[in-house]
């Protein structure tokens, strides 16, 4: 390793978590103390201020992000085999939601500048047994919320966000998993609001979904041992509510750091890779900083060699997916395939520092010269 000796990693949750540690073995302390480890305080607390925090009424929190947009799926009854658009270059978990709870998933390419799906190309996949748009908040950045709810409107359908990637992105100042009629969250630990270990989240403002989810959740139970849906275990941990109780309300310090080192990104970076678009009346919240260039092999291997990690985020577009050829064998969705092919995530971390990413900077510049 020529340069440097010391790595830098693409995610340090170590360093990520260091300063909430005390207020976590509070949380710890109190937690055990308590010896309520099921839907408690912290669960509750959590969904009050989560739903705040994304402007809509209510918020249940669930075991993992993959089991918030199945039960947001689930939670309308839709007749089994119902088409569910979503785009096709999303992470596997929005498409594998989708097979999971009885229905067919019909990609849509995304737009090649923001990496969203292209609202433009929506209305050609519709048909009579579209029942639902499952869209994707991808790295941080709102879809064009716009024009996918008039479109939803018009062909009356459900909308269910995957607010994965965006937590406190916005359109027009309203935040992700407030526009449609569901928002999925992931907390995983990478997360910008990340918890340690597995976590989840959905987000609604409808007081009929809200009282359903909260019985999917729980076994389709609102009363114990009386079952009144057919429902699943998946319920937000008690103890990974508090820990993310803690991290909420760092959640826009966190943000603004990785904005910060994205604005460095946009200003250093060489002009031979592409950088991220976003419009003025969007915010990005950087959940991962892309660059794209045909030499992504080599350029990932060179920051390597240089002690510099990075991600692909991700490397084989769904419909390429081994497990998946049943949907989607013999396809070719040439926008997601280029993008898969040539997508390259850097380290924007709330462990990242700023001089590393001035290295980063320099060495990918140096790359291409």
């Amino acid at each position: 390793m020529s340069h440097t000796d010391k790595i830098i990693p693409y995610e340090n949750l170590n360093i990520l978590n260091k300063e909430f540690e005390p207020l976590f073995q509070e949380k710890f302390k109190a937690f055990l103390d308590k010896g309520w480890y099921i839907l408690g305080n912290e669960v509750k607390v959590f969904e009050e201020n989560f739903a705040q925090y994304c402007g809509t009424s209510y918020c249940i929190g669930v075991a993992n992000g993959l089991d918030a947009l199945i039960l947001g799926l689930q939670v309308f009854d839709f007749p089994k085999k119902s088409e569910i658009i979503v785009p096709s270059n999303t992470y596997i978990a929005t498409i594998l939601a989708i097979i999971n709870a009885g229905h067919i998933p019909v990609l849509v390419e995304p737009d090649i500048n923001t990496y969203n799906i292209n609202p433009e190309l929506i209305e050609a996949k519709i048909t009579s047994n579209t029942k639902a748009v499952m869209i994707v908040h991808l790295y941080g950045q709102i879809c064009q919320m716009d024009q996918i709810m008039a479109l939803a409107n018009k062909y009356n359908l459900e909308v269910i966000e995957d607010c994965a990637q965006a937590h406190g992105a916005t359109f027009n100042g309203k935040k992700a998993g407030s526009f449609g009629n569901i928002g999925a969250f992931s907390f995983y630990p990478t997360k910008n609001l990340g918890a340690l270990g597995d976590a989840g989240a959905i987000t609604t403002s409808d007081i009929k979904l809200y009282e359903k989810l909260k019985a999917l959740r729980n076994y389709g139970s609102e009363k114990k041992y009386y079952n009144k849906y057919i429902g699943l275990n998946s319920r937000l941990d008690e103890l990974q509510a508090a820990f993310l109780n803690v991290k909420l309300s760092h959640l826009d310090k966190i943000t603004n750091h990785k904005l910060k080192l994205a604005i460095m990104y946009d200003n250093g970076l060489t002009n031979k890779v592409i950088k991220p678009i976003f419009a003025s009346d969007y915010s990005h919240v950087y959940h991962i900083y892309n660059i794209r260039t045909d030499q992504r092999d080599e350029l990932k291997s060179y920051l390597l060699e240089n002690g510099i990690n990075t991600e692909v985020h991700y490397p084989v577009s769904p419909n390429n997916q081994e497990g998946y050829q049943e949907y989607f064998a013999g396809t070719v969705y040439a926008i997601s395939e280029e993008i898969h092919k040539t997508t390259l995530s850097l380290p924007i971390s709330y462990a990242t520092k700023e001089e590393e990413v001035t290295i980063i900077i320099e060495k990918i510049n140096s790359f291409f010269k």
